[in-house]
Parts: C-alpha cells; structure tokens; sequence
C-alpha cells in the first residue's frame, strides 16, 4: 500500500468555500419544492428553549414564598425567552417552481429565479449570501455552517445548482420565445 500525498487545492480554491461552477462537475439540482433550514440549530434553540420555559415554571411553581404576580412574572418571562429562541430558529429557504422563499429572523423575501445571480458561501460567512440582479445581496440565513458545516455546504451547491439549472431553462425559454 502506498501513500500519496495529500494534492493542494487548486488555484483560487479556498477550503470549505463553494465551488464556482467551473470549478466541479455538474451537480443534479433537487426535485422542487424543496426546503433549506438548520435543522442541527433549529433542534438546539427548540429544544432549549422547551427546556427554559419547563424550568423557569417549575421554578415559579415550587417556590414557596412568592406571591402570585411574581409567579406570572417568572411564567411570563419563561414563555417571552422561548419566542425569541422560536424566531431565531424560523430562517429557511423555500425553494419552488416559480422562485425562492427566504425567511429570516423577522422577515421573508420572495424571489423570482432570475432575480439570483449567485448563491455564495465563503470560509468564514455565517450564513449563505444571494447576489440580485438589482445589484444588492441577501442573506440567506437558512443555509449556514454553524453546527453543521457538510450539510450547508451541501445545501449551498444544491440552491447553486438550482439557480443555475433554472437561469438556463429561463434562457431556452426566452430564446424560443424570439
């Protein structure tokens, strides 16, 4: 058995980055519709904040020498710190046949196919970026890296593919339309 040395990555090639798309080989969009979330983070803030509202409750429920309006207070907090964690949890990307869906925090964003020009994902982003045809970008924050790098790596290429898959088929259509 021998060892081969591990190969440089190519020139321009960043590690963990997106490859352009002359950079690999094609890859096969998803079938539409198809969703985009965190799902590792999404588990995380679901569940801890599922955890805080059963502890903060307990907690007003077995203290003894509290009034009533301080329980309410400790319920009322318990169930404000779970809806924050429930918002911070909401970002996706809703792929279709008619465009993408991106819902933030606090907002969302329809899109048309040929309103993306670009789907990015550099080392260190902390989500995925879309480059508009307007000249502006957007925040994708449902495909991002934080606990589960592989997988918003992969949803990246997916969304890219997608893009790039539908721009084409948007081409041929204008094309047979002159």
């Amino acid at each position: 058995m021998t060892d081969t040395p591990p190969q440089p990555p190519r020139h321009g090639a960043q590690q963990g980055a997106v490859p352009a798309a002359g950079d690999r080989a094609a890859a096969e969009p998803p079938a539409l519709p198809v969703t985009f979330r965190p799902a590792s983070t999404r588990a995380v803030l679901l569940g801890g904040g599922g955890v805080l509202f059963a502890v903060l409750t307990a907690v007003a429920l077995l203290l003894p020498d509290i009034r009533p309006a301080e329980r309410l207070s400790f319920i009322v907090t318990a169930a404000l710190l779970c809806a924050a964690l429930v918002l911070l949890s909401r970002p996706r990307v809703v792929a279709d046949v008619s465009g993408v869906t991106v819902v933030n925090i606090l907002g969302g964003r329809r899109l048309e196919w040929a309103e993306i020009l670009r789907v990015n994902l550099r080392p260190g982003d902390p989500w995925v970026f879309l480059d508009l045809s307007d000249g502006t970008s957007l925040a994708a924050m449902g495909i991002q890296p934080g606990l589960a790098r592989r997988r918003a790596i992969h949803d990246a290429r997916a969304l890219r593919a997608l893009v790039e898959a539908r721009a084409a088929a948007e081409r041929n259509v204008a094309a047979t339309d002159e």
